[in-house]
């Protein structure tokens, strides 16, 4: 069965950069759509950054409140999808998480979420 896997949060002081990933445990999977979301205590849950496979490439999207700070991007042979997070500011605190459908050749197109992780920023 797929897992997905996030990792790279972490303490950063305002201004800096982190890096999440969000990696399909499997041979042969096929990430098909990922999103990032995240949540902050007494915060509803927010769709940070989303990528669908295209037959002529991904399409993404980012949500206005992180755009021009954040971006996602994936390595298929990695079976990673990354959120690249740049200029961090105190609100972008929260748990992160992504969520995603991908294929896998013994179930096919499922959807995952992975355990998430945190991110802290600090002013």
């Amino acid at each position: 069965q797929v897992q997905l896997l996030e990792s790279g949060g972490g303490l950063v002081q305002a201004g800096e950069s982190l890096r999440l990933s969000c990696a399909a445990s499997g041979s042969g999977v096929i990430i098909n759509t990922m999103t990032w979301y995240r949540q902050a205590p007494g915060n509803e849950r927010e769709l940070v950054a989303s990528l669908v496979r295209r037959s002529r490439g991904d399409t993404t999207q980012i949500a206005d409140s992180v755009k021009g700070r954040f971006s996602i991007s994936r390595d298929n042979e990695a079976k990673t999808v990354y959120l690249q997070m740049n200029n961090l500011k105190p609100d972008d605190t929260g748990a992160y998480w992504c969520a995603g459908n991908v294929w896998e050749r013994t179930t096919g197109s499922v959807d995952y979420r992975g355990q998430g992780t945190q991110v802290t920023v600090s002013s």
